[in-house]
C-alpha cells in the first residue's frame, strides 16, 4: 500500500517519543511505500487535487534512530513525488495543532476515495475544546464566553478554584488556574485571554471550567482509542509546583489499568467520534470527568508502549489496512 503522512517537518521530532514516528517505522517495516509531505505541499490541477511529496521508504529491519535519520537524508536526495492524492490508499493527518483549515478543505474533496484518519470533516468540528459541549453529562463544570464581567461573575458565583482554557491551544499552552482570591491579576488575566481591546465580535471567546483538585495527587490518564475501542492508556502526573498534565508541560508518565469509570466514558462519546470518522483519538480524564478530546495528531502511543510492554501502532495500521481494503471492495 502506498501511505503518506502530511505532518512537521521530520527534523522538528524526536523518533523516540512521537506517535507519528513509530506509526510511520511500522509502515516501512511492513513493506508500505510511505510518501511525507507538509500541508503547504496541496495544490490543484486541472480540477484534481495534487500533492508534492518525497518518498522516504526504506529497507526494513533498521533501528529507529538510523530509520529518521536516513528518512530526513531523503528529503535532501530524492527526487520530489507529483502525484494525485486519489492515487494514496491512506493518508495520516499527523500535522501538530493549530489546525490548518486550508489543507483540510483540500482534503475534504478526496475523503470518499481515499481513507483519511483522522477525517477532515470530524477533526473540523473536534478540534476545539467546543466538541466536549456534546458531552455534557460527563465533563466538569464548563462556561464559556468572550465578555470580561459575565466570566468574572461566572468565577464569582461558583466560589471556588476554576481553570482558563483557550479554545483552540494544545500541549497545556494557556491553561491557568484562577480564584477570587487574587481579584486584582484575576481581572487582568480575563481581558487578556478575551483581547477585551477589541471589539466584541473580535474577542476570543475563553473556557472556564471547574477545577478538579484530585490533579495534583492523581494526574490525569490519557487513553487512546482506536475506532472507538480502548488500545491504551497511562496516568500522567504533574510536575511539582504545577497542575496541568501534559508530557510537553514536565508531567511524567505511569502505568495505568482501565476502570469501570474510564470504559464508561469511553462507551458514551465512541459512537459520536465513529460517526465523525474519528477513528485514532486520545481522551483526558481525571477522576470520573472527560477534561479533553484530542483528534488532531493524538499522541501517546511510546510511552504507553513502554510502561505497558505493547505495540499499539501496530494495530492501528492493522486497521488502516482493514479500511483501505473495505474501501477498495466496495469501488469495485
Amino acid at each position: 500500500m502506498v501511505i503518506a503522512f502530511i505532518m512537521d517537518p521530520l527534523e522538528s521530532i524526536e523518533p523516540h517519543n512521537e506517535t507519528t514516528s513509530h506509526l510511520m517505522y511500522e509502515c516501512n517495516e511492513r513493506g508500505h511505500t510511505v510518501l511525507f509531505l507538509e500541508p503547504h505541499d496541496l495544490y490543484v490541477r486541472g480540477s484534481r487535487l495534487v500533492a508534492r511529496m518525497r518518498n522516504i521508504t526504506l529497507p526494513p529491519g533498521l533501528g529507529m534512530t538510523e530509520y529518521w535519520q536516513r528518512a530526513i537524508a531523503c528529503l535532501k536526495q530524492d527526487e520530489l513525488i507529483f502525484e494525485e492524492i486519489t492515487d494514496i490508499d491512506a493518508v495520516f493527518l499527523r500535522k501538530d495543532p493549530p489546525l490548518i483549515y486550508e489543507c483540510m478543505e483540500f482534503l475534504t474533496h478526496a475523503s470518499d476515495q481515499v481513507f483519511t484518519i483522522n477525517s477532515t470533516l470530524g477533526q473540523m468540528a473536534a478540534n476545539s475544546k467546543l466538541y466536549l459541549l456534546n458531552f455534557p453529562e460527563i465533563i466538569p463544570e464548563t462556561h464559556i464566553s468572550r465578555d470580561p464581567l459575565r466570566l468574572r461573575k461566572i468565577i464569582d458565583e461558583f466560589g471556588g478554584t476554576m481553570v482558563i482554557k483557550p479554545l483552540s491551544r494544545s500541549k497545556g499552552e494557556g491553561v491557568i488556574k484562577v480564584s477570587m482570591q487574587d481579584r486584582d491579576n484575576l481581572n487582568s488575566l480575563i481581558h487578556y485571554y478575551i483581547r477585551s481591546f477589541k471589539p466584541y465580535p473580535n474577542r476570543e471567546a475563553t473556557m472556564v471550567q471547574e477545577y478538579l483538585s484530585r490533579v495534583k495527587t492523581e494526574g490525569d490518564v490519557r487513553i487512546l482509542l482506536l475506532n472507538g475501542e480502548i488500545v491504551g492508556a497511562m496516568r500522567r502526573i504533574p510536575a511539582e509546583g504545577d497542575f496541568r498534565t501534559n508530557v510537553h508541560a514536565g508531567a511524567t508518565p505511569a502505568k495505568h489499568v482501565i476502570t469501570e469509570s474510564d470504559r464508561r466514558i469511553c462507551e458514551t462519546i465512541a459512537p459520536r467520534l465513529k460517526n465523525d470518522g474519528l477513528y485514532f483519538v486520545g481522551i483526558d480524564i481525571i477522576g470520573d470527568k472527560l477534561i479533553e478530546i484530542n483528534v488532531v495528531s493524538p499522541g501517546g502511543i511510546p510511552r504507553i508502549n513502554q510502561l505497558d510492554g505493547v505495540k499499539i501502532e501496530s494495530k492501528v495500521i492493522d486497521f488502516v489496512e482493514s479500511k483501505v481494503i473495505e474501501m477498495k471492495e466496495k469501488d469495485c
